[in-house]
């Protein structure tokens, strides 16, 4: 028996190999999602197919539920591709090449850049893939784990292999709200209108600690002054302060200053 699934040449398929629990079909979907993976093939489910369980806990990947191809064997499910990765974590005696989830993504990405069709194959929850079913792929994709406690779950796996194949070509970090749209680089990026603080407003800034250091008397000698301020402007700079930080350290000094000024309360005044 064989169920055809849409083509989805651009990028990888995946294959679990005789899963046991609708659940971990389920979560490996929603792996798959997260990763913009959508082609799903699942051989010999053991609990059959379709599964409720598996729906539900896809957490909305549902079309990848509904449109995994369904098959009889292994071989019967790789067919239509022309290069095959096989996750295990154990040594198999066999001359393939081994790669980690990084090293396969790249390789991944070149082989569908020249018009392949790539599949990674998962095996099942308890003890992953035979030797036979690993003697159809062409690569071993084996992550560095300890090797004390090597077992990852299926979803996990998913997780690992599709983040590595999907991180080069993400536009964006995270998810977007109504407020924001998500993330486009890495680090911490600036949000709000006013975005990062001008070089103006950081002068103003230095210029006024420092106006309001010298009167507070921090500078011991004048000539500790220079590498002093020197630091502080080197330590503010490289934080990348947006403009409404640097009003608000504006208002803390200006709070401070404020308060120095004022006249101390005597022992006896307080005691009234």
């Amino acid at each position: 028996m064989t169920t055809a699934q849409t083509d989805s040449s651009d990028r990888p398929a995946v294959v679990l190999v005789n899963p046991q629990l609708g659940e971990n079909i389920g979560t490996a979907a929603r792996a798959m999602a997260n990763f913009a993976l959508n082609e799903l093939h699942i051989v010999e489910p053991r609990d059959g197919w379709p599964n409720e369980r598996a729906r539900s806990a896809s957490s909305g990947a549902v079309k990848v539920i509904e449109e995994a191809g369904l098959h009889d064997t292994c071989r019967q499910a790789l067919e239509p591709f022309n290069r095959v990765y096989a996750t295990t974590a154990r040594p198999r005696g066999m001359t393939k090449q081994v790669m980690t989830p990084e090293e396969a993504a790249a390789d991944m990405h070149q082989r569908i850049g020249n018009g392949e069709r790539v599949a990674i194959m998962f095996g099942r929850e308890r003890w992953g893939l035979n030797n036979e079913e690993v003697s159809l792929a062409d690569v071993i994709i084996t992550a560095p784990v300890d090797p004390e406690f090597a077992s990852i779950n299926i979803a996990q796996a998913v997780l690992l292999v599709g983040y590595e194949w999907y991180k080069p070509v993400s536009a964006t970090l995270g998810m977007g709200t109504g407020e924001l749209p998500a993330m486009t680089g890495s680090g911490l990026k600036v949000r709000g209108d006013e975005g990062l603080a001008s070089k103006q407003d950081l002068h103003g800034f230095f210029d006024h600690l420092e106006t309001e250091l010298e009167t507070a008397g921090f500078f011991k000698s004048p000539a500790m002054r220079p590498g002093m301020m020197r630091n502080l402007r080197n330590m503010f700079q490289r934080i990348e302060l947006s403009l409404q930080e640097v009003r608000t350290l504006r208002g803390v000094i200006a709070s401070l200053t404020r308060t120095h000024l004022r006249p101390r309360k005597s022992n006896d005044e307080a005691g009234k």
